[in-house]
């Protein structure tokens, strides 16, 4: 069940060197120490890190200042301050937005991220945030269900994308036998 930059580029063949590398190369470790054990845990993780970071294209949300002020003033992610929206916007592979879920997930990793959210798009720290933000929702239950509606709604908060994360579930499954 090795994780390599091979088989994530069958996964998302025209993904970016750069984030694909980096992820294939702490993947393994990383999904040890996080109970990503199984077949069924681990393509349902990497569909929904590849619909998030659309194809391992990118690790910062898309939009500008414009967009991210959408986030202003969201006490439910922490951003209290003037500017949090654009400050503390979607990073990583699962585009994790919020000062709170900065500080949280920084200190569960050990990395001081609200002083520094920008690190938080380096590859492997990256994937260190969506490892501890899966077992902090408990998402190898809806995992081990094989219920991508329930880990869509636990990694994103609704439907978004359902068809294209649905798609890369399938995907993954035929990679990871």
């Amino acid at each position: 069940m090795a994780v390599t930059a091979d088989r994530l580029r069958r996964l998302v063949p025209s993904g970016k060197p750069a984030i694909i590398a980096p992820i294939a190369e702490s993947f393994d470790r990383l999904a040890a120490r996080y109970d990503i054990a199984t077949r069924l845990r681990l393509c349902h993780f990497l569909a929904q890190a590849a619909h998030e970071s659309d194809g391992f294209h990118t690790l910062t949300e898309y939009g500008g200042p414009a967009y991210f002020k959408r986030y202003d003033g969201r006490r439910d992610l922490g951003n209290t301050m003037p500017g949090d929206g654009a400050r503390y916007h979607g990073r990583g592979i699962f585009q994790l937005p919020g000062r709170f879920n900065y500080r949280r997930y920084g200190a569960l990793i050990g990395v001081d991220l609200e002083h520094d959210p920008d690190r938080a798009m380096e590859p492997s720290i990256s994937l260190a945030i969506a490892f501890a933000y899966w077992r902090e929702r408990d998402i190898n239950v809806a995992a081990d269900a094989d219920d991508v509606v329930r880990v869509t709604k636990l990694i994103n908060g609704g439907r978004t994308g359902l068809a294209n994360r649905t798609r890369l579930l399938a995907v993954a499954k035929t990679i990871w036998v």
